[in-house]
């Protein structure tokens, strides 16, 4: 961060991705029938467009893995039944049993999501195992983003290969309309999501009954499909095909992709509504869909090249294609706000620099914006499209990121289980490890697909880790190094107070990770000038970790002389840091602030790398390349430029 107001790491949760009613979160209590319908019909927009387009590829890519992917061949009808078993207790294990009954009661005051689970996690542990905590969570944080870019670019190339049945000639624009969706989807990010947002839960609505229509339309093309309710067939699956059992595994998991959101944005829309979205509209209008696709694919072998596309009538495909591209974009949309989210929980949480984060909306604070990381976005997702140029292709690279996340959250959980709440071993050992097990199973088989679009995500998670680690261990070096060197502030102010220094009106406020000790800004504001304020604040923001803070709890004041006091700032990992609003709350105890008559001191360090800072020196030199990249802390904390002076100060790490 460069500044001597980095705060140094502390745990928090993570990831929500609109601010709507904050009231219902994580209790699954609304006030009314009518408010728990308008979130649960948010729900749908935000938190199921990912795993709501999942049947535009699931089956098709299933199947074609049980055949060895070949189009034309005929496919068994034990393979059919077999596969539609697999998909059905995919959904109904790991999203329905794992997420929806069991991690949503995991929440930290009604916010979910992985961070969360870390918060949980690390409350009790001592510094080492505390990291090791840490660590798991920049693993899942990294893992997430591979899915932030694979699933627009999976999404929207699915919806975009129906215009193929529509007309042949139209296959060699696939990838131009693509591209042209995905730059346009990025443009509007910096305008916000709000009136987007409003939209996207009819529209799933309609989605999502469509897909049930549809489903219900072509089940009596095979009445058999019923049977693969029965476990029986996915477990006889494995044993009459243990060759490709592994390689259907890896894409039985794209059935359940976006299951993580439904535990990630319980904060905003409560449990109650989540779940009842999902037990009574997503999932059977999921599983309708597939029985619809298998019973379609037993009755004409040849849909199989699109079985999805294919249970439209004739005459309904160009408005189905249309329909199916607006969805995936809704789906887009989903994880591209998620992406910012968890990025400024990232950043709350001390694992990257600063950056900046523009707000939407005036009423909700989940709608940020943040413009690196957006067009950084758009040009992996650009990527991603013209290597793979088809969904096929990409889907093989889709499995690891999702089911990473999901055995990293298995393993939270089980630590969360054991020591938050306090079962047993046996108990807890009962409860998660059969979702590890499956959870461990599924990424094993995406790993087979590490050579052919596996090694994306992963690549992209390495690089991620190694950005967060050499953030988090930089700055703990940093913070060791100048503490040394620091001068303690009572004994600062006591040598003050003997030989005062020349006073000017105002008041001054210096930013400082430390309270304890002389900020760096004060130091050579008194060498330099050799004047101080008449008021002089010793201000620390620090992080909390639960989602918001109230007002009352947000600014701690401390006495220390009569012209020197001691300021905390309080921010919960949802909320951004605000400065002068902080101050301003201080009226009400009586603590006078004027905008006008307050300099702001800031300490700007210029590192240099070391040969004994502890670190390699390309990781030096990366510690350094990322500190100059953040944001200049006026901005993030939202500080009045006019009413700012930096201190230059030279550090070697």
């Amino acid at each position: 961060m460069g500044h001597d107001q980095t705060n140094p790491p502390t745990s928090k949760p993570e990831d929500s991705r609109f601010g709507l009613d904050e009231g219902h979160g994580g209790t699954g209590q609304p006030h009314n029938r009518s408010g728990y319908a308008a979130l649960a019909l948010g729900a749908l927009g935000v938190v199921y467009g990912d795993i709501g387009t999942s049947p535009l590829y699931a089956l098709r890519e299933t199947i074609l893995a049980a055949t060895g992917g070949d189009e034309t061949a005929a496919v068994p009808r034990d393979v059919v039944i077999g596969v539609l078993s697999l998909i059905l207790w995919s959904l109904v294990v790991v999203v329905t049993l794992k997420y929806v009954l069991l991690l949503m009661r995991a929440d930290n005051n009604g916010e979910g999501g992985i961070l969360t689970l870390v918060a949980l996690a690390q409350r009790g542990f001592d510094r080492a195992r505390g990291r090791g905590v840490l660590f798991l969570g920049m693993a899942g944080a990294a893992l997430f983003y591979g899915d932030t870019v694979i699933t627009p670019a999976i999404s929207v190339l699915s919806a975009i290969e129906g215009i193929k049945l529509v007309t042949p000639a139209l296959n060699d624009y696939v990838l131009p309309i693509a591209s042209v969706i995905m730059i346009g989807l990025f443009m509007v990010q910096s305008s916000g999501t709000q009136k987007m947002a409003n939209f996207f839960g009819p529209a799933m609505l309609i989605w999502f009954l469509t897909l049930a229509g549809l489903g219900i339309y072509h089940i009596a093309d095979d009445f058999g499909v019923f049977a693969s309710i029965n476990p029986w067939y996915a477990l006889r699956f494995f044993y009459d095909h243990a060759g490709v059992s592994l390689a259907v595994l890896g894409s039985v998991c794209l059935a359940v992709t976006g299951a993580e959101a439904l535990y990630a944005d319980m904060g905003h829309f409560g449990r109650g509504p989540i779940r009842g979205a999902w037990l009574y509209l997503v999932f059977p209008a999921l599983w309708l869909n597939y029985l619809g696709q298998g019973a379609l694919i037993l009755a004409d072998p040849t849909a199989i090249d699109n079985p999805f596309y294919r249970l439209a009538p004739e005459g309904f495909l160009l408005p189905f294609v249309v329909m199916a591209t607006l969805a995936t974009i809704i789906a887009s949309q989903a994880v591209i706000t998620g992406a910012f989210s968890l990025t400024r929980q990232a950043i709350q949480l001390g694992l990257l620099p600063r950056m900046e984060i523009r707000h939407t909306s005036e009423h909700t604070s989940g709608q940020i914006y943040i413009p690196r990381l957006n067009w950084l976005l758009l040009l992996v997702v650009l990527i991603l499209i013209w290597s793979f140029r088809t969904s096929s292709s990409l889907s093989h690279a889709y499995g690891i990121s999702v089911f990473g996340t999901m055995v990293v959250s298995s393993m939270l959980a089980f630590i969360v289980i054991r020591r938050h709440w306090g079962w047993s071993w046996p108990a807890t050992c009962a409860i998660v490890l059969p979702f590890l097990v499956v959870d461990v199973a599924f990424f094993s088989a995406n790993m087979l697909k590490l050579l052919h679009g596996g090694y994306v995500p992963v690549l992209l998670a390495v690089c991620l880790v190694l950005v967060m680690g050499t953030w988090v261990r930089g700055t703990k070096i940093l913070f060791d190094k100048t503490r040394k060197t620091d001068v303690p502030l009572l004994e600062l102010v006591g040598m003050l107070s003997k030989s005062p220094p020349v006073r000017v009106k105002g008041m001054a406020v210096f930013l400082t990770s430390d309270p304890e000790t002389a900020p760096a800004s004060l130091l050579h504001n008194l060498k330099h000038n050799k004047v101080l304020h008449e008021r002089n604040v010793i201000l620390t923001v620090r992080s909390a970790d639960t989602p918001r803070v109230a007002e009352e709890e947000r600014v701690r004041l401390s006495r220390i002389t009569d012209d020197f006091w001691r300021i905390e700032m309080v921010y919960g990992y949802m909320e951004s840091p605000n400065v002068p609003k902080g101050l301003a709350i201080l009226r009400k105890q009586g603590f006078k602030f004027d905008i006008m008559s307050t300099s702001f001191f800031l300490s700007r360090r210029s590192i240099k790398p070391s040969p004994q800072s502890g670190m390699p020196v390309w990781q030096d030199n990366l510690y350094i390349s990322l500190t100059k990249s953040a944001t200049d802390a006026t901005n993030f904390f939202q500080i009045p430029t006019g009413r700012v002076v930096e201190v230059g100060t030279q550090v070697t790490v």
